[in-house]
């Protein structure tokens, strides 16, 4: 579930704090041990009415919550929690995966639905888009070596000169940066990049990584983007 759980992108030094409701103790001290890695200061619940105290007694950016929780139902602590008119953004992540269930929990008032199992760098990513989404990014500037990319004013540098992207190669790049470091598969790019529903036996990644090589790359000595033959791409930092 958890691929390179030990690999570390503290994203932008972020001190969010985070209320984590899961019962699972040993998945909830792995993603725990995940999200300070990240940045993030993380409370934990182990049961549905516990998370629920803490969540209307205490201040966090984001919750992420389980939904087959001891002592109460994760479904109803988002529907009790949002009927008080709460608005911190809540990350629902639960094994039940199909597609009504993660539209109901949508519906209910989640702003983001990730199904078990998943990848320890997916579930980064996802906390920081919702963060980004709801104005609670402390920063909007993400950085590898020499280049630079403001998230808000959707700007590139590199060694002092401006880059411009397509919308597709901006949202590849701000994925790399997200995940620096770390392997990336083809298919979690395409799932990320391009959505769920997304062909992945197209090439398409594969055409869009080589435009944005050529964008970020060319002219300069230090190569970011690499590929790891038979495993995926990573954009390490010299």
């Amino acid at each position: 579930m958890f691929n390179n759980i030990f690999n570390v992108d503290k994203m932008n030094n972020q001190k969010h704090r985070i209320l984590l409701i899961e019962d699972e103790r040993r998945l909830a001290h792995l993603m725990e041990r995940r999200l300070i890695r990240s940045g993030f200061l993380v409370e934990i619940a182990f049961d549905g009415e516990e998370g629920l105290q803490k969540a209307q007694s205490q201040e966090f950016e984001l919750i992420i919550l389980d939904l087959g929780l001891p002592q109460k139902d994760g479904m109803d602590v988002l529907k009790e929690y949002r009927a008080h008119a709460y608005s911190v953004p809540v990350l629902i992540v639960s094994a039940r995966s199909r597609i009504d269930e993660r539209i109901s929990g949508l519906e209910v008032g989640a702003d983001d639905y990730l199904t078990k199992p998943f990848d320890s760098g997916e579930l980064i990513a996802r906390v920081n888009a919702i963060l980004r989404r709801t104005g609670n990014s402390r920063t909007s500037i993400l950085q590898a070596s020499d280049l630079t990319v403001d998230l808000t004013k959707r700007t590139v540098q590199r060694g002092g000169k401006t880059i411009a992207l397509s919308k597709t190669e901006f949202s590849l790049l701000e994925f790399f940066l997200q995940n620096k470091n770390q392997i990336l598969t083809r298919k979690r790019i395409a799932e990320q990049v391009w959505g769920y529903t997304f062909n992945t036996g197209t090439n398409i990644v594969d055409v869009y990584i080589n435009y944005l090589r050529r964008a970020i790359d060319d002219g300069f000595d230090a190569k970011l983007i690499q590929t790891v033959y038979g495993q995926g791409f990573i954009l390490r930092e010299p």
